[in-house]
């Protein structure tokens, strides 16, 4: 069959009912038509007389898949660049991607969005990431439906299709598609994993989280095994157990019982978190001891080794003008970064090996030569978000502090462990994105968004170890899935009529035939935080980054729609990038400009925003929305994500605790948000009061009681006054009113014990990954001197109230502003 005919048999109508056994019979299945879900009910086929003796039942006979429908598991890995892995020709030793890619194929021309949300939307959706709201990341959604964080009801994943066709469904990892808003305990719950179609979910929500001390969810409850095993339990090893005992759970129950298995782990985005065993591994290999420039000559031989780029293509130059070469560094540069490049491997090498047991569950449960495993290696490109020194705390990065190598090296030997939230300098990402030009975030160039994927069916693809070098677009693997299926995408879905699919399948190319066909996906365009590009059959056309994606507070861009330098590549020639024809092409310039408007303005493009970090702060929809005054009853309330507690951040605040303390004065979390990478706590220890700031694990600021409390009753305040214009200056492109500092005070039963004053705040966030907890302590501790989780409150507390006072801008403050914006375009 053509390709166009493949095409057309996959958009055509469903195949005919398929029903095993007698209709009405316990044992009875059968197929459905598909297009409308969830299926009509089934006519009742029996009789139905006066009394049971007389009547003859008839059982619904239960939905299956069409016949010889193989079992799925995705594989999603994170922040992986194309040359990291070994099987696209990187040092990093990635055996379980190599089996895959040895008993099927390799694809070297599979493109991401180039950032994590966004790509994880399109992954399970097939359409285009702001078609489904996910134009960004959902920390940073605004209110358009490009980038309202919300997968609408027209558009059903393929987990809900695959449910509905009769596969058990199950999502282990990463849940970044959840909106921030709806995070919470009190939901709703539509948009997480369980409310998306996928049965079971094991896994954490947001961009990422410490594998040691994660916020993890079993289905949507907060589970927290880690305690009393810090250190040595890790979500990669928990999460593969968790999915090898879920398989192997269906398996016993019906081996017969199909299943689509989404596997989505938190490797390799920061904070990278391999144990130490897998460190030293990596470590006594001594992979990265000649630096990034070599790494970067060393992976472009061994790829056209492998045959993964062509042979003729072109190594891209070193960013001299934005990067150091490794022979300018002193010596101690040197050992930090190649600590960094160690750890990172490690991670990488960590996350493979426990894909490879969950893959290695499905072959001892004799299910592997009917399962297709899809293994994208990455859901963007490498991630350039550590500086470029790196940083033992990404949190530290996305609030505009950067650390000098000096500083850094205190933390060189908990690099990796639950002491650090750490990541790697820019150019080590540089170097796994090879031979490409730039990094994740960055749309328009394959740096950012050509990933490696391998495919096996082993009863299927008879070209082991082939090579396919088609462009493809991760919008393509759900129609994919549904051709190899047999299983037609819906029309309608709860009522409710679907948006057409975007992608385009790739079964065509698991025939050996079809290994050199031209690939049905023509036209892609690209835009990631305002950053632009589009192909088109062969040609690329590339917006130039004017901020470097680790320059997360950089200077805002005005006009993103009109402020790109546009490059155009003849990327049938110039597999890299190299060589830009845009000069010479001026036409062809002016026509993909057009289209790629036009592809904007079909996919809820526009409007185009250029912004970052500041992004994180917009006010969104949620149930402190407009809230100034917080009131909690004292009973023990943990696990509350950020987006739904009180933001102490750019404001004035008073914390108010009535509690009854016990004969000994007590211990315990009274309230805290954050933990050992920066925020707050109020809370006894051995009866004295104590609250503590703590500001990025930098620095920590305490106020103390002198005096063990009483048994009995009493009122703690915290009151800090902040001395700033607040986040209000942001509208006007203006950082100046965050981070500033303020006076705090702390008083107990209305006398004032303790004083300080902050000369900075935390200007943007708290690490995304912890709570805000009353009560006991949940994640991590905001000093780990002072206690260790869950420090239960052995007193009570009666009643806790926090209140805000943001700052408002007056007509001369804004005049000033408005000014200050103006003069800044002006010198633009």
């Amino acid at each position: 069959m053509s390709i166009a005919g493949a095409v057309l048999a996959f958009a055509g109508p469903a195949a005919a009912q398929q029903i095993t056994g007698t209709p009405g019979a316990p044992n009875s299945t059968t197929t459905i038509d598909g297009h409308v879900l969830p299926p009509p009910a089934q006519k009742f086929g029996g009789e139905i007389e006066l009394n049971a003796a007389q009547s003859k039942p008839y059982w619904p006979m239960r939905v299956v898949p069409p016949k010889g429908a193989p079992n799925i598991l995705l594989i999603l890995t994170d922040d992986v660049g194309f040359a990291a892995p070994s099987t696209f020709g990187g040092v990093i030793p990635t055996p379980a991607l190599d089996r895959i890619a040895a008993d099927g194929l390799r694809y070297t021309n599979f493109h991401t969005t180039s950032l994590c949300s966004p790509t994880r939307a399109a992954l399970i959706t097939g359409r285009n990431h702001h078609s489904v709201g996910f134009g960004v990341v959902s920390e940073a959604a605004s209110g358009y439906p490009g980038y309202n964080s919300v997968i609408g009801k027209d558009n059903a994943t393929i987990g809900r299709i695959l449910r509905e066709n009769g596969y058990r469904t199950s999502w282990f990892g990463k849940d970044h598609n959840t909106p921030t808003y709806q995070a919470s305990q009190a939901g709703p719950f539509d948009q997480w994993p369980t409310g998306m179609g996928f049965e079971y979910f094991y896994g954490f929500v947001g961009g990422d989280t410490s594998q040691w001390e994660p916020n993890l969810f079993r289905n949507t409850t907060p589970i927290y095994p880690y305690v009393g095993q810090q250190g040595k339990w890790n979500l990669t090893t928990a999460m593969a157990d968790d999915a090898i005992h879920w398989l192997n759970q269906l398996n016993d129950i019906d081996s017969t019982m199909p299943f689509f298995l989404y596997y989505a782990p938190g490797g390799t985005h920061a904070p990278h978190s391999p144990t130490p065993e897998w460190i030293q591994k990596i470590s006594d290999l001594h992979l990265f001891d000649k630096g990034w420039n070599a790494l970067r000559d060393q992976i472009f031989a061994n790829q056209k080794k492998l045959g993964v780029i062509p042979q003729d293509a072109q190594l891209t130059p070193w960013p001299d003008n934005l990067l150091k070469n490794w022979d300018t560094l002193n010596d101690e540069e040197k050992e930090l970064f190649i600590r960094q490049a160690n750890v990172y491997a490690a991670y990488l090498a960590y996350t493979d090996h426990e894909i490879g047991r969950v893959i290695q569950a499905v072959e001892d449960a004799g299910k592997v030569d009917n399962t297709l495993i899809i293994y994208i290696s990455g859901d963007n490109g490498a991630s350039a978000e550590g500086s470029p020194n790196g940083t033992p705390s990404e949190v530290l990065q996305f609030n505009g502090v950067e650390l000098p190598v000096a500083e850094q090296m205190k933390f060189y030997d908990a690099w990796g462990s639950q002491y650090a939230y750490n990541h790697m300098a820019v150019p080590w990402a540089w170097a796994f994105d090879t031979p490409y030009k730039w990094v994740k975030q960055i749309p328009s160039f394959f740096g950012g968004t050509r990933n490696g994927m391998a495919i096996s069916w082993p009863g299927h693809i008879k070209d082991k170890g082939g090579i396919r070098w088609q462009f493809h677009h991760v919008i393509d693997v759900v129609p994919t899935l549904l051709e190899a299926t047999g299983i037609p995408a819906p029309d309608m879905v709860d009522g409710i009529a679907q948006k057409p699919i975007e992608g385009v399948s790739m079964a065509y190319s698991f025939d050996k035939a079809n290994a050199d066909a031209p690939s049905p996906h023509h036209i892609q365009y690209f835009e990631m935080l305002g950053v632009q590009g589009l192909y088109n059959d062969g040609w690329m056309l590339s917006g130039v980054p004017q901020r470097a994606p680790w320059q997360l507070l950089g200077k805002a861009i005005e006009d993103p729609a009109t402020a790109f330098k546009f490059e155009l590549y003849d990327v049938r020639k110039d597999w890299t990038q190299y060589t830009d024809v845009a000069a010479q092409h001026p036409d062809k310039v002016k026509e993909m400009t057009d289209l790629m408007f036009g592809e904007f303005a079909k996919y809820q493009v526009l409007p185009l925003d250029a912004s970052a970090a500041t992004r994180l702060i917009v006010p969104r929809p949620s149930l402190i929305a407009g809230r100034k005054v917080f009131t909690y009853s004292g009973a023990s309330v943990t696990g509350i994500p950020s987006s739904t507690a009180p933001n102490l951040l750019n404001t004035s605040y008073t914390i108010t605790a009535d509690i009854d303390a016990p004969q000994d004065g007590g211990d315990g979390n009274i309230v805290s948000q954050g933990g050992r990478f920066g925020g707050y706590g109020l809370y006894l220890m051995k009866g004295k009061p104590v609250f503590t700031w703590n500001l990025l694990d930098l620095k920590r600021v305490k106020w103390e009681g002198p005096d063990v409390l009483t048994p009995g009753k009493h009122t703690l305040v915290y009151d800090f006054k902040y001395d700033g214009l607040g986040f209000a200056t942001i509208a006007f492109n203006n950082v100046s009113g965050i981070g500033r500092g303020g006076t705090g005070t702390l008083s107990v039963d209305g006398k004032v014990v303790a004083t300080q004053t902050l000369d900075r705040t935390i200007p943007l966030i708290l690490p995304w990954d912890e709570a805000f907890d009353i009560g006991s302590k949940t994640g991590t501790p905001v000093d780990d001197a002072d206690y260790q989780v869950p420090f239960a409150f052995t007193g009570k507390i009666d009643k806790l109230t926090i209140s805000l006072e943001p700052p408002v801008l007056t007509d001369d403050d804004k005049k000033k502003l408005l000014g200050a914006e103006h003069a800044a375009q002006d010198a633009n």
